[in-house]
């Protein structure tokens, strides 16, 4: 059984289809990254499938259940956690206590714990804490754990963005165009965070328009146009696929890679 299912999606804002009947599925352990040109559909496809938007129609299904309609923090409790397009950090605290508030959804606590604080909820405290640090060993930030968040240079606070999502424990990460504004060396480094997440279990679905990016680390890659699945296959198919070739050249020529 797929983890998630996406099965005739469907986004109608008015009269104009931002999605138009997508289907697809992605396996437990998978990393597939949805591509295509500006405006195919491809965020508000990541906004239905969060809870963002419930869709015009259509269905999802993650871990088996339906999670059609559901409101994004029902979504996230479940475990399908999301980063966006453009960076939002709480600049003002530091990049610790950041990564420490993406672990709200393995925590509990109430108003008689936090006036009280008995043993259990220091320990969790003191978990949550260790957790934040072991995190940004893994994105490469921990020594800058301790300084304010918008201090980062942007490509770090991309990590951090990641960082931060990872300590909710999700069973699948949606990356909206994580690489956008990095350099070359800063997206080398992403590749790299991405592969060992996937690597270490969790299940990624990448948006990206870094061709090099997607090619170098998806398993396999779904193309939307104008609001429509055009296209699913590995990298390898997806480069010589004519429809996706004619979507991004206008052309006969390959996708560049």
């Amino acid at each position: 059984m797929a983890l998630l299912s996406v099965r005739e999606e469907t986004m109608r804002f008015g009269g104009l289809f931002a999605n138009q009947s997508i289907s697809f599925d992605v396996e437990e352990g998978e990393l597939l990254a949805v591509i295509g040109p500006n405006g195919a559909g491809k965020t508000t496809l990541f906004n239905v499938i969060s809870g963002f938007f419930p869709p015009t129609s259509g269905s999802i299904q993650f871990d088996g259940k339906d999670i059609t309609g559901a409101p994004s923090h029902q979504v996230a409790s479940a475990g399908l956690v999301r980063t966006y397009q453009l960076v939002q950090l709480f600049k003002h605290l530091t990049v610790a206590e950041n990564v420490e508030i993406g672990s709200h959804r393995v925590t509990r606590g109430g108003v008689f714990s936090a006036l009280f604080r008995p043993e259990w909820m220091r320990k969790q405290e003191k978990n949550v804490c260790e957790g934040a640090r072991e995190l940004l060993r893994f994105v490469g930030l921990e020594h800058q754990a301790d300084l304010q968040a918008d201090k980062l240079p942007y490509g770090r606070q991309r990590l951090l963005e990641v960082a931060r999502a990872l300590a909710a424990k999700p069973r699948l990460l949606l990356l909206d165009e994580p690489a956008a504004g990095l350099n070359t060396q800063e997206t080398e480094a992403l590749a790299d965070v991405i592969t060992r997440i996937q690597r270490g279990g969790t299940t990624v679905i990448l948006i990206e328009h870094d061709m090099s990016l997607v090619m170098k680390i998806a398993q396999r890659i779904v193309v939307l146009d104008f609001g429509k699945k055009i296209a699913e296959g590995t990298p390898d198919e997806i480069k010589a696929h004519p429809d996706v070739i004619a979507a991004y050249l206008g052309g006969t020529e390959t996708v560049d890679a």
